[in-house]
């Protein structure tokens, strides 16, 4: 077999993805936030992006008004009109122009009274001209920046001790807070590599287990209850045993408990009782910074004819103008061919992007009118009418891939007459009916077993069995293990427990 080089031509197909395509793609799975990062850096990245804000409009109303208006109401003239006035309307005037020249006179607040005081206080802060500073503020600019948990120790660490060197363990021990409250740190540890004393940490601790909230610099949960109770004045010996059998509480073995204790069963019940009254993460109170609210992508709302209106909501979606004026004013002048290639770039990402963007909103209006469509009994009766949804039967339904509908779907929300619920939601398992009828929803199902447990009594406390019985006899064919897994899941007790607490609390209340 003789070897040599031969030129060799081929056909083939092969699907390639653009960089373009696959940044469509990823627009699809951003949320809100997200798309609106995304969207700044692309407008500084393009000088021909721009966003059109829905103030620009407002402004110009405004501008309209303003010139409508006559002149000779000013603050300036309005002596020389004063014709037009009526008599309490000049007698308000005065009093303004009075308030603006002798704004810390107290008199001239009563004289105007609460509505034009609170008035002239709002209007101060927005006035134009060179004399005023605080134009463009927004209240929240001003608000104080949440206190840290650490900032929080560290001022009572500054007053309880005076010793410098007490006051550096207390440092490393503050350092040594996690999120809740609990130190994390080995004291050993601590003193080696301070070089102090382990007597001299422990002390410094025991001073620092004094700050509040009670219950910081805790090493553990049994020791955080123990300060909080200690506070309280209640860490009596019963208390002490109680809180040292947690795992006992947890089972629900008030036998054991009672047992251990010493006391009778109304005297447990108290000290439990005092027990969830604590806070078992008392650091948790400065973990802050406001939380993002959620912003629904969809609005969906009931129709006059009885069928449902989906909208987008206007907030969640991003408005971006590409500025083909400036791109005629520039491209003339271009210098040399990286800078006409620039341009044209540039011009081409921003079409592309306003063409995504066009899209992404089309195909999230068009992917959550369906699931309307298909969940309009759960809009009408609520969760027990939800029906079982996969993404493959939205996705033959608007014909469009099963990934695409999955994408959609991630980190969206719908506002419904129900409430807020993530697309995602909507698609649930389905559980097979005993009779062979219409499937059952998963969340439904879970509905119905929580149901059927809060209806329980504490003499007839259902077990899972129970739940498989009455669940098929209305109709739903599950599994017990499937009804523990919802249980569970849904952070239900078992049975046993179910039953121990239920009888404590039914007896305490004889």
């Amino acid at each position: 077999m003789a070897l040599a080089a031969k030129l060799q031509l081929r056909q083939s197909q092969s699907l390639v993805m653009t960089p373009q395509l696959m940044q469509s793609i990823r627009l699809l799975q951003f949320t809100h936030v997200e798309l609106e990062h995304f969207i700044d850096e692309e407008i500084e990245r393009n000088p021909l992006l721009e966003r059109a804000e829905p103030q620009d409009d407002a402004a110009s109303d405004q501008a309209q008004k303003a010139e409508a208006e006559p002149q000779g109401t000013a603050d300036g003239d309005w002596f020389e009109n004063e014709t037009q006035w009526s008599a309490e309307a000049i007698s308000e005037k005065l009093d303004t122009s009075l308030e603006n020249l002798f704004p810390d006179d107290p008199g001239t607040s009563e004289r105007l009274g609460p509505d034009l005081t609170a008035q002239w206080k709002s209007a101060s802060g927005n006035g134009s001209g060179s004399g005023s500073s605080s134009e463009g503020l927004d209240a929240g600019d001003m608000a104080a920046g949440a206190i840290t948990l650490r900032d929080h120790v560290s001022e009572q660490v500054a007053l309880a001790f005076a010793d410098p060197a007490a006051r550096l363990i207390a440092g490393e021990l503050a350092d040594g807070l996690d999120e809740t409250g609990y130190v994390r740190v080995d004291l050993a540890e601590i003193a080696t590599r301070l070089g102090a004393d382990a007597a001299a940490v422990a002390k410094v601790l025991a001073v620092c287990q004094t700050f509040e909230p009670a219950g910081l610099f805790a090493r553990d949960l049994a020791e955080c209850l123990s300060l909080q109770l200690a506070v309280r004045d209640r860490l009596d010996p019963a208390m002490k045993a109680l809180v040292a059998n947690l795992e006992l509480l947890a089972r629900r073995d008030f036998q054991a408990l009672k047992r251990i204790c010493g006391v009778d069963e109304e005297d447990l019940l108290d000290m439990l009782a005092e027990i969830r009254a604590l806070d078992p993460r008392p650091g948790m109170a400065f973990s802050g910074g406001a939380s993002d609210a959620i912003v629904a992508d969809v609005e969906v709302r009931a129709a006059n004819d009885g069928s449902w209106t989906v909208e987008l909501n206007a907030e969640t979606l991003p408005r971006v103008l590409v500025d083909h004026i400036y791109f005629a004013q520039v491209s003339p002048h271009a210098k040399n061919q990286a800078e006409k290639d620039f341009l044209a770039e540039c011009l081409q990402n921003a079409n592309w992007l306003t063409r995504s963007l066009d899209q992404r909103a089309k195909t999230i209006l068009k992917v959550a009118s369906e699931i309307v469509r298909q969940q309009d009994a759960f809009l009408v009766h609520g969760v027990r009418q939800l029906k079982p949804l996969n993404l493959r039967t939205v996705a033959d339904a608007i014909g469009m891939h099963e990934s695409t509908v999955s994408r959609v779907t991630a980190n969206k929300y719908m506002l419904t007459p129900r409430g807020v619920f993530e697309l995602r939601y909507f698609f649930t398992a389905s559980i097979a009916a005993s009779g062979g009828g219409d499937a059952h929803s998963s969340e439904a199902v879970r509905d119905r077993i929580k149901q059927l447990i809060d209806e329980e009594k504490p003499v007839d406390v259902l077990s899972d069995d129970a739940i498989v019985d009455m669940l098929r006899e209305s109709g739903v064919d599950i599994a017990r293990r499937t009804v523990a897994k919802y249980r569970e899941g849904m952070n239900i007790p078992s049975s046993v427990q179910r039953r121990r607490e239920k009888r404590a609390l039914a007896s305490a209340g004889r």
